[in-house]
């Protein structure tokens, strides 16, 4: 019997000897490797966690005390030690184990994560939620040195030193390179500054040398400045213990007996503690320790080589497509920059950076940051594109709105990931640019129906003289031949496909390839489809929307985004201004729900956005089931079905 097989909840953890806890380390990292290695998922954070994962179970009461990951995607040894082992095969699939922590999956999971940088601030909330209930219970946040970059960070930390809550952060470090003499030195100066007894001696002498009549103010802040200035010599904890929180670290993320003893110690000081843990990000597996960068998030992959295994599709990526086009057009160009938040390959940047590394701007997790950025050096005369997930730039709202919009200026935000993302889930899905930013003044919104359109709006966005957005999918293209050089789309303009006279389908972006599909199958109904590449979400080809809505009766809409202030709402908008009435509208999209984790080809299938569900829905409408729902004594009406 294995010790993973004994434990179904971390009171079974509790049960084991603390020499048999790396036996299990041992057995949680192959589990997890075997795992990842036909689901895909984040191998090495997860990896670098596991002794870290195992002692604060050990030390903490789960449910009762909280620990929130930052992030999340570093969780899995989590889940396999919280009664979840069982389903673990499923981690990534659809209707499966998460990805990231999820409350609706266990009560261990006190926080539903995904975006960096949020732990701080969740658990303070928490602990002063506590305190205001007399609720005994400890909050630990643990947040990696990648999602420290983040702005919010330090808002919870500057927050939580001004309340002094009970609170505990530990700062999981797998970057920071720490010699073995500075190593060992800060490793006593924790245990021994941790110890219970110790912190208690301490304040008793504090009060003790405060209350010595005339010098006793001067002698403690001497002894006080002498501690800290040592402290802050041989560790970088100065910056903590100026946000009023009792640092102590960098201890050896790896070494199981010091982590459960130095967290049973700050356990006990009720005040907010930062614990700085070293760590080595992909631990126990050499490819991952040796690419950590690579098996961040990674696809399936062979064991042994740490090879990935590839898909069928001999298409690019559409993110290889942007990169390559960016970099193609910045030999041409000096004011192209490109920035990115802390994902130059996720965003395809990387050769750029290599081969442009004056005009390359890696900015970390701070995507607000990212965008203000760029629109100061975009008043310098610079071209600047903002290579950001669909899902991220969402933290930057304010920032494209004021900073960029309000003055105009040219500024192209490049979504990669936009539409359904996969296995990610609901944190990840790019699901909601379409409708954030298309009632932005200034701002004009695109989406390619290709890889080869995707080169073409990129020359677009860079020859526009204000802002842009150039919003395209995750995974590969479709295949299509590819023009040697780009050349500029006409702003606004949508592209006739074919031509039908019995039902007009307005596509955009993913959906305009299966709604072709879907019209070779309707003519074999005998149903003939007109279908519009948009290519342009704002502004519309206003004039041939109106133009088809009065020439053919069945109007269809399909995107691969929220279906509430999405393209179909703007096709409807647009109806509405120029006083077009009497169409049978379907509006074909997401509705008010978020998207389950799973891949693009079953969310698609189960959201009626492929080819199958695009037929479907039009023959049901063409027959006229939908126009029947609304009675039988109207002739046209407008009906908006959601799939």
């Amino acid at each position: 019997m294995t010790y993973l097989s004994q434990i179904d909840s971390p009171n079974d953890l509790k049960s084991l000897k603390r020499s048999e806890l790396s036996s299990l380390a041992a057995e949680i990292r192959d589990v997890i490797i075997k795992t990842v290695s036909k689901t895909g998922g984040h191998l090495a954070p997860s990896l670098g966690v596991v002794e870290l994962t195992i002692a604060l179970l050990y030390v903490f009461d789960l449910p009762k005390d909280k620990i929130i990951w930052d992030v999340g995607h570093q969780a899995y040894a989590h889940k396999l030690l919280t009664g979840r082992k069982d389903r673990f095969h499923t981690l990534r699939q659809h209707q499966g184990l998460s990805g990231f922590t999820r409350m609706s999956e266990s009560p261990y999971d006190a926080f539903s994560t995904g975006h960096a940088s949020t732990s701080i601030s969740a658990g303070l909330g928490m602990a002063c939620g506590k305190a205001l209930k007399n609720e005994p219970a400890k909050v630990i946040a643990v947040i990696g040195d990648g999602s420290m970059t983040g702005g919010l960070a330090y808002e919870g930390l500057n927050h939580a030193g001004d309340l002094r809550k009970d609170l505990i952060v530990v700062l999981n470090d797998n970057e920071m390179s720490i010699a073995r003499n500075v190593g060992v030195l800060s490793s006593f100066l924790s245990r021994k500054l941790s110890a219970k007894h110790f912190m208690a001696l301490r304040e008793e002498l504090k009060e003790f040398i405060k209350s010595l009549p005339k010098f006793g103010s001067d002698v403690y802040n001497l002894a006080k400045r002498t501690e800290e200035s040592f402290k802050a010599f041989v560790t970088p904890g100065m910056l903590f213990e100026a946000f009023n929180f009792n640092y102590f670290g960098p201890i050896k993320g790896h070494r199981l007996d010091h982590l459960i003893d130095t967290l049973q110690n700050v356990k006990e000081m009720g005040r907010p503690v930062l614990l700085h843990v070293a760590t080595t990000k992909g631990k126990g597996y050499l490819p991952a320790e040796e690419n950590p960068s690579y098996f961040h998030g990674v696809g399936s992959f062979e064991i042994k080589t740490g090879n990935g295994i590839c898909g069928h599709g001999k298409a690019p990526s559409y993110t290889q497509v942007f990169g390559e086009t960016l970099t193609q057009m910045a030999r041409q160009d000096d004011r192209i920059v490109a920035v990115t938040a802390a994902m130059p390959e996720g965003t395809g940047l990387a050769t750029f950076g290599q081969r442009y590394p004056d005009r390359f701007f890696d900015v970390g997790i701070a995507e607000q940051h990212a965008v203000t950025f760029s629109a100061g050096m975009a008043t310098e005369g610079f071209r600047p594109v903002v290579a950001i997930y669909s899902t991220f730039l969402q933290r930057a709202y304010d920032q494209i709105l004021h900073d960029v919009c309000l003055e105009s200026h040219p500024v192209v935000f490049a979504l990669d990931r936009g539409g359904i993302v996969g296995e990610d889930g609901p944190t990840h899905h790019g699901l909601f640019d379409l409708s954030y930013l298309r009632g932005l003044p200034n701002m004009v919104v695109m989406a390619p129906k290709d890889e080869n359109e995707l080169r073409n709006m990129l020359k677009t966005a860079l020859e526009h003289s204000g802002p842009i957005a150039l919003r395209y999918p995750r995974g590969c293209g479709l295949g299509v031949p590819m023009d040697k050089n780009p050349r500029s789309l006409p702003l606004g303009k949508a592209e006739v496909l074919c031509e039908g006279a019995d039902v007009a389908v307005f596509a955009i972006g993913t959906t305009v390839a299966p709604a072709l599909e879907a019209a070779i199958r309707l003519k074999k109904k005998g149903i003939s489809a007109t279908v519009v590449n948009n290519r342009f979400v704002k502004p519309l080809d206003a004039s041939l929307i109106v133009h088809l809505a009065r020439e053919i009766e069945c109007l269809v809409t399909v995107e691969e985004n929220m279906i509430h202030g999405g393209f179909g709402s703007a096709v409807l908008e647009c109806l509405a201004d120029h006083h077009v009435t009497g169409n049978r509208l379907l509006r074909l999209g997401i509705r008010d729900i978020f998207v389950e984790h799973g891949s693009q080809k079953i969310l698609r299938a189960k959201y009626g956005l492929d080819t199958n569900g695009i037929y479907r829905s039009i023959i049901a409408m063409v027959t006229g089931d939908h126009a029947r729902q609304d009675g039988p004594h109207r002739k046209k009406r407008v009906i908006e079905a959601v799939r």
